[in-house]
């Protein structure tokens, strides 16, 4: 079955879309929790975590049942968690500091292992979270089901740490893979495949600024499966696909 047509909303400016994303997201964890009694959210780096930053203000930072959120992390720099690389020092100086998420409920890489390791680790940490329940399994993949990942795209169209040029985008049967040749510094990082990407339940695709614009036109404009597929357009859950763009990024379409 294939999957449903991408949902793709424009807004004059990257504030509107923060305000748009801060909605969806609220009404996602209601949904989510009232049926699951949980929300499992995957994170990315880049501008993406300011873009959330209307969830720590209220409305939104009131209205939401925080302690029933799991968080994870999309990909992540082989770095230590304190270093100004990490992927997880970003969002919790930007995001998980401001709300009160129990910091048991933070799933963070493991620290001083090598990027081979550190990828194994946490893909087994997350079978064993599928395990014993605490995760849902896509049952049409049986990998790990999230309900949300928060994705971001870099100005070439990667998407977590999957680049054009590496062969980790064509992975199929690994949850999580490493890199350690990355375009752009710091080199060693781990990242979700594709296979768990596609079986989460929803996927905000989160793209802002002129920088992404040529990406864009590639990835949703009327060319868009002519040529060789970006790893942006590789993205298709088994859930809904949400595109939250502003109109910098966009300029290319018009």
């Amino acid at each position: 079955m294939a999957p449903p047509s991408p949902s793709i909303q424009t807004f004059e400016t990257e504030d509107q879309v923060a305000v748009a994303l801060a909605v969806y997201i609220l009404h996602l964890s209601a949904r989510f929790i009232a049926a699951n009694g949980s929300f499992s959210v995957v994170l990315s780096g880049g501008t993406l975590i300011d873009t959330l930053r209307k969830l720590t203000e209220p409305p939104y930072v009131d209205s939401i049942e925080w302690s029933k959120w799991l968080i994870f992390f999309l990909d992540e720099r082989v770095v230590p968690l304190d270093h100004p690389d990490s992927n997880y020092k970003l969002a919790y100086d930007g995001f998980l500091s401001k709300v009160p998420i129990p910091e048991s409920n933070i799933y963070p890489i493991k620290e001083r292992l090598s990027p081979e390791e550190a990828a194994d680790e946490y893909e087994q940490r997350l079978k064993d979270l599928v395990a014993n329940k605490t995760l849902r399994t896509s049952p049409i993949t049986g990998f790990a089901k999230f309900d949300l990942m928060l994705v971001g795209m870099g100005p070439e169209g990667h998407v977590a740490s999957l680049f054009c040029w590496h062969f980790q985008r064509f992975e199929k049967k690994k949850w999580v893979t490493f890199i350690t040749d990355s375009p752009k510094p710091p080199p060693e990082r781990i990242t979700f495949t594709f296979p768990l990407i596609n079986s989460a339940s929803e996927i905000a695709m989160v793209v802002t600024g002129e920088d992404a614009a040529d990406a864009v036109k590639v990835a949703l404009g009327p060319h868009a499966s002519y040529g060789y597929p970006l790893p942006v357009q590789k993205v298709s859950p088994e859930g809904g696909l949400t595109w939250f763009l502003d109109k910098p990024a966009t300029s290319e379409l018009e």
